[in-house]
């Protein structure tokens, strides 16, 4: 692994993230675990779909290791801006960081949640969405991610209608419902 690429110790639950109003409006910061403890507190983040040339998108499925939605499949790769950095600086070094990949990314839209997963903890975030495509190898961070995929969004909406929505993340389930219904040109675009 490269050792520009170790990311185990960037996500540390001391990491300071960045604490928003629902404007987006930076009101303070707060460490990583204490941002997820009880129903959470607001902060901002970031969700990355990234798709190949056969229009294929990328996703995980997260460590064991993981306090929140342990094993659970998810986008292809989601986390936080540190503080005083850009969103775009945020989301290339994290991209490269999981997935070992570089590639433009496109802005989707931003929306807020609240996620409980039972008493560990919750997601409170202002999650702004991007999408990006690439041909390049996938070059995981086995400390984040146990296992990746490429699927046709065919066949994931086939898997979530099948019963199988449970095995997702709560956030990556709205973003993917929200892309349908609003950014269905995207994904056409993306092929």
């Amino acid at each position: 692994m490269d050792e520009d690429r170790v990311s185990h110790s960037t996500t540390a639950d001391s990491e300071s993230l960045i604490l928003v109003d629902e404007a987006d409006r930076e009101v303070g910061h707060l460490d990583k675990a204490r941002c997820h403890q009880g129903r959470g507190v607001l902060h901002r983040a970031f969700s990355l779909l990234i798709f190949n040339d056969a229009g294929e998108l990328l996703l995980q499925q997260r460590s064991a290791a993981k306090r929140l939605w342990p094993l659970y499949w998810s986008n292809s790769c989601c986390s936080h801006p540190r503080r005083a950095e850009s969103m775009e600086a945020a989301t290339q070094r994290r991209l490269y960081e999981e997935l070992g990949l570089r590639c433009p990314l496109e802005f989707l839209f931003k929306f807020q949640y609240q996620a409980q997963f039972d008493a560990a903890g919750a997601e409170q975030e202002l999650c702004s969405v991007f999408v990006g495509r690439t041909s390049d190898p996938v070059r995981i961070d086995p400390h984040e991610i146990r296992a990746w995929r490429w699927i046709s969004p065919e066949n994931l909406q086939a898997e979530l209608a099948g019963g199988a929505a449970d095995r997702f993340t709560p956030w990556f389930v709205m973003e993917w419902e929200r892309i349908l219904r609003d950014h269905r040109g995207v994904l056409e675009r993306l092929k």
